[in-house]
């Protein structure tokens, strides 16, 4: 029997699992359907300095097809995560999300925030104001966006579970499942985390570029008369 040892492996070992991260729970959840619901809510969301943001949409699977999204809104504070429902007709709660998700005074953050925003001002001509899309600001330099994965991982140390099933269910649905609502919340409330935790350890946002103003139409000159 040889005393002599083998080749040592060159193999890298595998990456250890992250924990799971523990998002949010349904007692932390509120679905705002009455006008109590709506004042209550407001009320919460403009009393923040910040609130996690995000919208989910019924997917289009035919070529061409248009999405008439968005037919969920989420807005988080750190206690508490608001699910709006959106239908065909305008929602009774659609004055208090314009004076929430239009208010200088409260910022909202989220991931991959431009189809949203643009998506409420073609459906409900909401214009978002102070919205900061962490995707973009937490980059740190690097050439691709942040997600939301990739920032729990990088700050929590921790693995966000995103379910392709659950994002491509049906978020037009009138009544949702237990699974959809966690995981609207979670797309907001994560997104507020990740901010507080970064703004906690000491972290600025780079500045904001100001929204682009639209100059007023030059006035045509008189006609000529010949």
């Amino acid at each position: 029997m040889s005393d002599t040892a083998g080749p040592a492996s060159t193999a890298a070992a595998p990456a250890p699992e992250l924990p799971p991260y523990i998002g949010i729970t349904l007692a932390e959840v509120r679905l705002v359907k009455t006008a109590a619901d709506v004042e209550e809510a407001q009320a919460a969301l403009l009393a923040a300095d910040v609130v996690g943001f995000d919208t989910e949409s019924k997917p289009t699977f035919q070529k061409g097809q248009s999405s008439d999204g968005p037919h969920l809104i989420q807005l988080a504070t750190d206690r508490l995560a608001y699910l709006f429902q959106i239908g065909a007709t305008p929602s009774p709660a659609l004055h208090a999300l314009k004076a929430v998700l239009e208010s200088e005074l409260t910022m909202k953050v989220g991931f991959g925030l431009s189809d949203d925003v643009r998506r409420l001002r073609a459906k409900l001509g909401i214009e978002p104001a102070r919205v900061v899309d962490l995707s973009v600001a937490l980059r740190g330099g690097q050439r691709n966006d942040l997600g939301a994965k990739s920032a729990v991982a990088k700050f929590f140390g921790q693995k966000l579970q995103k379910s392709k099933k659950i994002s491509t269910t049906n978020w037009a649905s009138a009544r949702l499942s237990e699974r959809q609502i966690l995981y609207a919340a979670d797309d907001a409330q994560v997104a507020l985390r990740v901010y507080r935790h970064w703004i906690a350890a000491g972290n600025a946002l780079p500045p904001q570029r100001p929204a682009k103003q639209r100059r007023p139409p030059r006035p045509r000159a008189p006609a000529q008369e010949v």
